[in-house]
C-alpha cells in the first residue's frame, strides 16, 4: 500500500514537470512555424502565396502546438488534480493521463515527419532555371529538391548563390525548420516517458485492486 501510494505521488509530481514542459515546447513549435510563413520577417510573401508547403501545412502549429499543448494541459490538470481530476478514480485518471501522452505523441510525430521532410526538400525560393532552357529565367520553387549530386544541407557554398528571394530563403528555412525538429524530438521523449509513467501508475492501481 505504501509503495502504491508513493508511486501515485510520484506520477503526479512527473505529470505536473512533463506537463510544464510538453506545453512550453508546444509554445516554441507554434512560433517556430509561424516564423516560417513570414521569411525575414516579411509579410508580403504569405500574402502573395510565396510560402513553402511545409511551412503552410502548418505541423508546428496545430500538430506539435495545439494538439500537445492541449495534451499537456490534461497532464498538468492530473498533475495538480485540478477540476474534475480531483474527485476522479485513479483508473480514470491513469487511462486519460494514456490517451493524452497518445495525442502528444502523435502530434509531435506529425511536426516531426513534416520537419524531416522540409529540410531534405529545401526551401521555396526564387532560382535561376536558365540552365536548363539556355534563356535566362527565374521561378519560384524548389531548387534542392532534385539536386541528387549536391546536398545543400552540407554544401553552404549553395546557400546564397542558389535561392534568389527570399533573401537569406536557406538560412531561414533549415533554421526554423532544424528548430521543430530539435523540439519535436525532444516532444516524442518526453510523451514516452509519461506513456510509461502513466502505464506503470495504472497497472499499480489495477494490482492493488
Amino acid at each position: 500500500m505504501l509503495s502504491s501510494t508513493c508511486l501515485m505521488g510520484c506520477s503526479r509530481t512527473c505529470s505536473r514537470i512533463l506537463g510544464l514542459s510538453l506545453g512550453t515546447a508546444a509554445l516554441f513549435a507554434a512560433g517556430a512555424n509561424v516564423a516560417l510563413l513570414f521569411p525575414n520577417w516579411d509579410v508580403s510573401y504569405l500574402l502573395r502565396g510565396l510560402i513553402g508547403r511545409h511551412a503552410m501545412l502548418g505541423s508546428g502549429l496545430w500538430g506539435g502546438g495545439l494538439m500537445v499543448l492541449t495534451a499537456a494541459a490534461l497532464i498538468s490538470m492530473m498533475g495538480w488534480r485540478c477540476c474534475c481530476f480531483s474527485m476522479s478514480a485513479p483508473c480514470w485518471n491513469m487511462l486519460i493521463a494514456l490517451l493524452s501522452s497518445v495525442l502528444a505523441l502523435l502530434g509531435a510525430l506529425i511536426s516531426f515527419i513534416t520537419s524531416g521532410v522540409a529540410l531534405k526538400d529545401g526551401p521555396f525560393c526564387m532560382f535561376d532555371v536558365s540552365s536548363f532552357n539556355q534563356t535566362q529565367a527565374w521561378k519560384y520553387g524548389y531548387p534542392f529538391k532534385d539536386l541528387y549530386n549536391r546536398n545543400y544541407l552540407y554544401d553552404r557554398s549553395l546557400w546564397s548563390s542558389v535561392c534568389l528571394e527570399p533573401s537569406k530563403a536557406v538560412i531561414w528555412h533549415v533554421s526554423f525548420f532544424s528548430i521543430l525538429l530539435g523540439i519535436s524530438l525532444l516532444q516524442l521523449l518526453l510523451g514516452v516517458i509519461h506513456f510509461i509513467n502513466s502505464f506503470l501508475s495504472l497497472f499499480c492501481s489495477l494490482c492493488e485492486k
